[in-house]
This record gives C-alpha cells, structure tokens and sequence, in this order.
C-alpha cells in the first residue's frame, strides 16, 4: 500500500463535487426542455439524472470533510448552447458523463492502494458513469 495523497485527494474530490453540483443544475434544466411524444419518459430520466448527481455531490463532500477538507461551495461552469432537441440534450448529456467518467479515473490513481474505501468508492463510481454512457448512447440510437 502506498500513502494516500490527501491533498489531491480533497482537490479532485472537490472538483467532483462542483462538478456534479452543475450536474444538478444541467439535468433541471434539461428536463424543463423536453418537448415531444417522447416527453415524459426523458423527464424522467433526467430528473433521476439531477438528483443521483445531488447524491454523488453529497458523497464527495462527506469524504472530504472526513478526510478534514473543506467542500466548495461553487459549481463548475454550464455551456448555455440553447439547442434543447432531445438529441442535443441526450449528446450534452453524454459529454456531461464522459467528463464525469475522466474525474473519477483520475480519481482512482490518486487512491489506488492508498485506501481500500476509496479505491472502492471510486470503482463504484466509475462503473455507474460507463453504466450512464451506455444508456445515454442507446437512447441516442433512435435519434440518429
């Protein structure tokens, strides 16, 4: 085992957690964009979207103060791009997640055999953004 990093540990942690915060922000206001024969399932989906990035945005914060960090209280930026198709929101979507997906993976090196909790924490989280990716893709499959 090596030595946890907890500086870098708290830093990625954070910018986990401003960036599932605008997470929050971004599936809101997605699921207030739908238009469309296919309205109500997609709303749907996207408001589960907005409050399981709540609920990872209150897992990092929680890490962090355990590990004695302070969380921030900003949020990462959100592109306006005004196209709200159901194929533009479902394609920002997929960007949204694949960002995500990069922050956890560089999360991982950082814990990777320093700590067993966070080694799995990560994991989990990882494995629940390719599971994001796959079914953002195959929604996107009859719109294409």
């Amino acid at each position: 085992m090596k030595d946890l990093d907890i500086k870098s540990a708290i830093e990625l942690l954070n910018r986990i957690m401003e960036f599932e915060l605008a997470g929050v922000v971004r599936y809101t206001h997605y699921a207030l964009m739908v238009t469309g024969p296919n309205r109500i399932p997609i709303v749907g989906f996207f408001k589960a979207q907005a409050n399981e990035s709540l609920l990872h945005a209150q897992e990092a914060g929680e890490i962090i103060t355990g590990l004695e960090g302070h969380p921030s209280q900003r949020i990462s930026a959100i592109e306006e791009t005004n196209q709200h198709s159901v194929t533009d929101l479902l394609r920002e979507s997929l960007n949204h997640e694949q960002k995500a997906l990069a922050m956890y993976k560089t999360l991982l090196d950082v814990v990777e055999n320093a700590s067993i909790y966070l080694e799995e924490y990560t994991r989990t989280k990882i494995g629940q953004e390719e599971l994001h990716n796959l079914e953002i893709k195959k929604m996107l499959r009859d719109y294409s």
